[in-house]
């Protein structure tokens, strides 16, 4: 128990994707700006991460590895499943949720390029996590994301409506902003 709370604690705070490995940055700048569509493509992603991360460890260990003995080829295969799992979460939210899939636009489908959710698949494989640390960690990147994202989107809308100098608004105000984020998150990593 003491691993995966480890485990979930480092990939939520100290090892966070977004700000260690600045993975996932299209979604951040380009969502972020609405604290409603930040959490809908939170929920979104962690969804896919989620989703996609059993299919993909399920077809690694159980056809990949034990079965044709291909593990080379996971890269490909991950590429595929990822992407026909963010089309069917697309089209789920279009039904679901007309307003919140328009309000994501363009990003929805993006989250098919999304390097957090290959990322994530091919760590749960290198670190040979077995189901239930694979779930714990995938989740965990996932909370990671949205945590960072929640807050981004929240100092964004105030940053928004604040006197900023022209120089510095829009993109450049929200690199620094992401610079100190990671700065204060960077701090916890004497905790594990």
């Amino acid at each position: 128990m003491a691993d995966l709370l480890t485990i979930a604690f480092a990939a939520i705070f100290i090892e966070n994707v977004v700000l260690t490995k600045f993975l996932g940055m299209c979604p951040l700048m380009g969502v972020s700006r609405n604290l409603k569509s930040a959490i809908g493509m939170s929920l979104a992603v962690l969804f896919v991460i989620v989703g996609s991360s059993i299919l993909t460890w399920a077809v690694y260990e159980y056809i990949l590895d034990t079965a044709l003995n291909l593990q080379y080829m996971d890269l490909l295969v991950f590429i595929l499943i990822i992407a026909a799992f963010v089309q069917f979460t697309e089209l789920f939210i279009k039904k679901s949720s007309p307003s919140l899939y328009k309000s994501l636009g363009i990003f929805l489908p993006l989250i098919t390029t999304n390097c957090v959710v290959l990322y994530v698949a091919l760590e749960n494989i290198v670190n040979g996590f077995n189901f239930v640390e694979m779930l714990v960690y995938s989740t965990a990147v996932s909370l990671g994301f949205m945590l960072i994202l929640v807050i981004f989107a929240s100092i964004r809308e105030r940053l928004d409506s604040s006197a900023t100098p022209k120089a510095f608004f829009g993109s450049p105000i929200a690199l620094i902003t992401l610079a100190i984020m990671a700065l204060a998150f960077t701090g916890l990593a004497g905790i594990i």
